[in-house]
């Protein structure tokens, strides 16, 4: 525990100074949540409201939490992955802005979910989360609280699937916005931020030439896509993986080799899952990979790739890189796992651009503003970012890059609400 007058556990205060520099560095690459930030200190908004945030601990989510904060809420933060935190970051949050903070890169289960618990000992009002993790140990383990909850937001595609499924149910306790699910977020977040760190995690990792590899990729979602992408901009021979069809031929038709997984086993050199499911590379695939092949998670819980299995496939097990664990299985191959099947571009990396980030904590941070202001109308429910803010965001993304675009005239906007002019 770090000694400072704010509740936190960070893995040391004295790196709080690197953690400022990196945030505001940042900071300059997003814009939008510049505009926003003035905005709240004019208005304060969210005066009064307490925030349990379980986000990955970037120099991103700093700016956001910042923003909230300057907004008049009063904010806690902690991990939503154990190996996502920026420990420099943390201690920023804590030492320059007094903004309490539970993360350390590397911790293990349960001190994951203490920190969770210490989020929730807030008793917030609006819950913001990145996986799902924070709402479900809230209404498993502190039922109590939930009366207190106005609504939450839902960073991730595997979260707003435990959210609807939650809500399918009928067991979700109040509205929660899917950030996911704007265009301004998947679109480019997924898309772009996703592919290019994912490929910054596997290079750092191991320091591997992309080039005339084959880039195994499964799942052909936003995800999925990014990386494909920007593993064939790299020389990479791409192929995809899919269980729907309508996907599997989307990929097919973008160019990629698309097979099932058994195929791509036996071709692979590099293999990254983003698909948000269990299980997707298995026993079935370790045993016909050629030694040497890479596997590598972005999905956000590390469920996607066995490696209970691997485990107990493998001889010996040791740590060749940083971030590489080699697995010696008994017939004499070998098979590298990174960042021990969590997400790379996090583990190993720094995570998405601050700019991308930028469309995506905007969302956030205009989301909780319209709880705030509209949380007894909604239903306990799943349902996206308003329309109106999604295409604000949009708007403002594209002015602070100086682009301008056309507006419908009068005589075309009533042209697309009309149906009686034809050929």
């Amino acid at each position: 525990m770090a000694t400072t007058p704010v509740p936190c556990d960070i893995k040391d205060l004295a790196l709080a100074d690197a953690g400022k520099r990196r945030t505001e560095w940042a900071f300059q690459s997003m814009p939008v949540l510049q505009t926003i930030r003035k905005e709240f200190i004019k208005n304060q908004p969210l005066d009064g409201i307490r925030i349990a945030a379980c986000l990955h601990v970037t120099t991103e989510t700093a700016n956001l939490m910042v923003t909230l904060r300057d907004g008049g809420a009063s904010v806690v933060l902690c991990a939503s992955n154990p190996l996502s935190t920026q420990d420099d970051v943390a201690a920023a949050l804590v030492k320059h802005h007094g903004i309490p903070v539970y993360a350390i890169k590397g911790e293990d289960n349960d001190v994951y979910y203490q920190h969770i618990k210490a989020a929730m000992d807030h008793r917030p009002h609006i819950t913001m989360d990145d996986g799902c993790d924070l709402v479900t140990t809230l209404h498993q383990q502190r039922p109590d609280q939930l009366s207190e909850v106005i609504g939450g937001t839902e960073e991730t595609t595997t979260g707003v699937i435990r959210l609807r499924a939650m809500a399918k149910e009928g067991v979700l306790k109040y509205p929660v916005i899917a950030i996911n699910d704007a265009a301004t977020k998947h679109l480019f977040d997924n898309r772009y931020g996703t592919g290019q760190s994912t490929i910054d995690g596997i290079l750092r990792a191991t320091n591997y030439l992309i080039a005339g590899l084959t880039f195994v990729v499964a799942g052909y979602g936003w995800c999925g896509r990014g990386v494909a992408m920007r593993a064939r901009g790299l020389g990479a021979n791409v192929v995809v993986t899919e269980v729907n069809p309508v996907r599997a031929l989307e990929a097919l038709m973008d160019g990629y080799r698309v097979m099932s997984m058994v195929d791509a086993a036996e071709i692979g050199d590099i293999f990254v899952t983003a698909t948000g499911d269990k299980g997707v590379i298995r026993r079935e695939h370790f045993e016909r990979m050629k030694s040497g092949a890479i596997l590598a998670n972005s999905g956000h819980f590390n469920v996607e790739i066995d490696l209970e299995t691997l485990g107990q496939m493998a001889s010996t097990r040791r740590r060749v890189r940083e971030f590489v664990e080699e697995y010696a299985l008994q017939d004499g191959r070998r098979l590298y796992v990174l960042g021990e099947g969590r997400l790379i571009n996090l583990a190993a990396a720094e995570g998405h651009p601050a700019s991308v980030m930028d469309m995506s904590f905007a969302n956030q941070a205009l989301a909780v503003d319209h709880l705030v202001k509209n949380h007894e109308s909604l239903p306990k429910d799943v349902f996206p970012v308003p329309r109106e803010l999604d295409e604000r965001v949009a708007r403002m993304k594209l002015e602070a890059m100086g682009v301008r675009i056309d507006r419908l005239t009068p005589e075309q906007e009533k042209y697309l609400a009309s149906w009686s002019e034809g050929t």
